[in-house]
């Protein structure tokens, strides 16, 4: 199954990179974020887009502006996360035919990305917003919306927030840590995998 989790990798370094793609993709991770603040991001997207040959979802996140999306197209990536949400920068990743995945907080944000185009929604902080607050917000948006919840969220909280009817999650620091050892990231991307098949099965 292609489950709907990205893996958020900020602070990947380019030597890293493909030794991390190869245990998400193995532990059935196959959506994955390199944040634009990460040390030279594109080197790191542009060598995972070619290594993973279409088997992941390869994209950037913290995108800020149409520029980083031009470089994003240029390197082969196929999706575009950002904090916050900008109609130029998500009009540009379509454009580009790149997944949007702008950041929202406010019933405004969430339409407002809607109507840019966005393919999906993330939510963030969701720890913030929490389940009730998320819960309250779904009751307004287009039926099949793409939801996720980023920030604050993991395996202990999953049932929780599929029960209020979100799609899927971003996980950052409680997936990768620059300088964790590919065999601890492999373990907690299968224990992420774990409980995302246990509460959306």
């Amino acid at each position: 199954m292609s489950r709907n989790i990205i893996a958020i990798l900020r602070g990947l370094t380019p030597e890293e990179a493909l030794p991390v793609t190869d245990a998400l993709i193995e532990a059935g991770i196959t959506r994955i974020e390199v944040p634009l603040n990460s040390p030279s991001p594109f080197d790191s997207i542009s060598a995972m887009v070619k290594h993973a040959s279409g088997g992941a979802l390869i994209g950037a996140g913290t995108v800020l502006d149409t520029q980083s999306v031009a470089r994003l197209q240029d390197i082969g990536a196929q999706m575009v996360v950002s904090p916050d949400c900008n109609p130029e920068v998500i009009a540009a990743s379509k454009a580009a035919e790149m997944l949007s995945f702008p950041g929202v907080f406010t019933p405004t944000e969430a339409l407002t990305a809607l109507r840019a185009g966005a393919d999906g929604l993330k939510f963030f902080p969701a720890f913030k917003l929490g389940v009730d607050g998320f819960r309250a917000i779904k009751t307004i948006l287009p039926a099949g919306t793409a939801t996720y919840a980023v920030g604050g969220v993991g395996p202990e909280n999953f049932a929780d927030w599929k029960a209020a009817g979100i799609s899927g999650f971003g996980i950052g620091s409680n997936l990768f840590q620059p300088g964790m050892a590919v065999a601890e990231i492999a373990a907690n991307a299968r224990k992420m995998v774990r409980a995302y098949d246990e509460a959306f099965s």
